[in-house]
């Protein structure tokens, strides 16, 4: 694109020029708001339709699209989604509804949620859930006040206000752990990249409230030891909560019930196919054992006959929200499990977790694997070889992953990974596109010997080179300025 087409719409506009030609007015003028509200300083750009429509259409091309390229987003889970998907959700019988319409009203919208309850409940082994919280945070958050409320009904509320949380852990955990008003406990990691059982069984106590796990782990490992870790917290009395972000995993292979979990929350707009990113849409439901269903967020869908409504648990923590949860992802979920049946729930995780290893078998030479095993979903690598031996970073191999046509993965998570670069291909990818990839780190691997200062500068041939990225996220700049004359 030519410095031309990249012109801000403002600097396009010449006086006089208009996108539109407004009619005279058939009917009286309305007064103006008190002066005290009216602005003449706006600057607003004069252009034509066709500046506007070019524009706009050319600012969408620089956009990184699961839909336009490779986009391997380490435990973000950004596979294809089908366009069935939004099609259901965009039914008018789906979509023009509203959420205060009696029950009796939108019984068909509220067997969708009903059904998809029981089916996330029989995928995940924990049969009570509510699809409230709005993204998988809220769904920690949701989890994390439903342990304290657990452990308040039984007398215990004042003294077990601990989170143990692994020293892998997504971010997410910790702030959602203090945000319910609990202390957060870490709790390293072995040499293998699992959780320190001994460390664990040091750390569990009468304090615990409640271990929060992601599993697979955020170095894209199965805990080999997970059903001693949680005997271990239920031992000493704690619940045992699963981040579900890397659900992708487990569809079909494993429970998280059956493996000795509590409480999770699945991230719909991940694993169960939601368009993402930008700051939403996004679903995180929570999941509980029988034992803590009348602690769920409110409401939950209930059946009675034929007939379902909205409902509030009897111990409900409350609400997190003003409605029932992001209904159109509902929607989008509940199509997506309903089309790939329990065959094609089980084929995604094993496709996922085949596309992974291939990756980190093919890359094994190029790039340092941070733990010898075989992973999940995703694989963990790392740039220190590169680092040390000619100073290229972890940065400068995402970024230069851009000029080749390819989203970077996540760099420098997890912490315990010096360097790291967290690659997930998902199970939509095909082995063509796996294999131009691997050729691209390949050849930066080659670059970062015989030219790292070309890795330095990285990207070349973006809308946006190298960017000040520490002043980006300290001072950023959020609307457009005119120049000083």
């Amino acid at each position: 694109m030519g410095d031309l087409d990249r012109r801000l719409l403002m600097e396009r506009s010449v006086p006089g020029r208009r996108a539109v030609a407004v009619p005279a007015p058939d009917v009286p003028l309305s007064e103006l708001p008190p002066a005290e509200m009216l602005r003449d300083d706006l600057s607003l750009p004069e252009v034509t339709e066709g500046e506007v429509v070019r524009y706009f259409s050319l600012l969408s091309q620089l956009n990184f699209s699961v839909d336009t390229q490779y986009y391997p987003l380490g435990s973000c889970t950004m596979k294809y989604n089908p366009k069935l998907n939004d099609e259901m959700a965009s039914l008018p019988g789906l979509a023009d509804i509203h959420p205060l319409q009696p029950d009796e009203t939108v019984q068909g919208a509220l067997r969708i949620i009903y059904e998809l309850q029981e089916m996330l409940g029989d995928i995940t082994g924990l049969p009570a859930v509510s699809v409230g919280p709005l993204a998988g945070a809220q769904g920690e958050f949701a989890g994390l006040l439903i342990a304290r409320a657990y452990h308040g009904e039984r007398g215990e509320g004042e003294t077990r206000t601990c989170a143990l949380i692994p020293d892998s852990a997504h971010g997410t955990n910790p702030a959602s752990a203090a945000m319910a008003g609990l202390e957060v406990v870490t709790v390293p990691s072995d040499e293998h990249g699992n959780v320190s059982v001994d460390h664990l069984r040091e750390l569990a106590n009468e304090r615990t409230c409640v271990f929060m796990l992601t599993i697979p782990n955020t170095v894209g490992l199965f805990e080999p030891n997970i059903l001693e870790v949680t005997k271990i917290v239920h031992d000493a009395g704690g619940l045992v909560y699963a981040d579900g972000a890397n659900l992708n995993a487990l569809l079909g292979l494993a429970r998280l019930g059956d493996l000795g979990f509590d409480i999770a929350h699945s991230n719909l707009h991940k694993t169960f196919s939601t368009p993402h990113g930008g700051g939403g849409p996004g679903s995180g439901p929570v999941l509980v054992t029988d034992e803590l269903a009348d602690f769920l967020p409110d409401p939950v869908v209930a059946r009675e006959g034929e007939a379902y409504s909205l409902v509030a648990p009897a111990k409900t923590i409350g609400r997190l929200n003003g409605f029932a949860g992001s209904f159109g992802i509902v929607v989008r979920a509940y199509t997506y499990i309903r089309l790939m049946g329990l065959e094609g729930i089980k084929a995604i995780s094993r496709n996922a977790i085949i596309n992974a290893n291939y990756i980190q078998s093919q890359l094994c030479d190029s790039f340092d694997i941070a733990y010898d095993r075989y992973c999940m979903h995703e694989t963990v690598m790392s740039a220190r070889r590169q680092k040390s031996e000619s100073g290229v970073s972890a940065l400068d191999v995402a970024k230069r992953l851009i000029d080749y046509g390819i989203h970077p993965p996540t760099m420098y998570f997890p912490l315990i990974v010096p360097e790291a670069l967290m690659i997930e291909p998902t199970e939509t990818e095909s082995k063509e596109t796996l294999d131009a990839f691997i050729a691209v780190m390949k050849q930066i691997a080659l670059e970062a010997t015989s030219d790292p200062e070309l890795l330095h500068s990285a990207p070349h041939n973006a809308a946006n080179t190298r960017l000040d990225e520490a002043t980006a996220a300290r001072k950023p700049v959020l609307r457009w300025y005119p120049e000083e004359p």
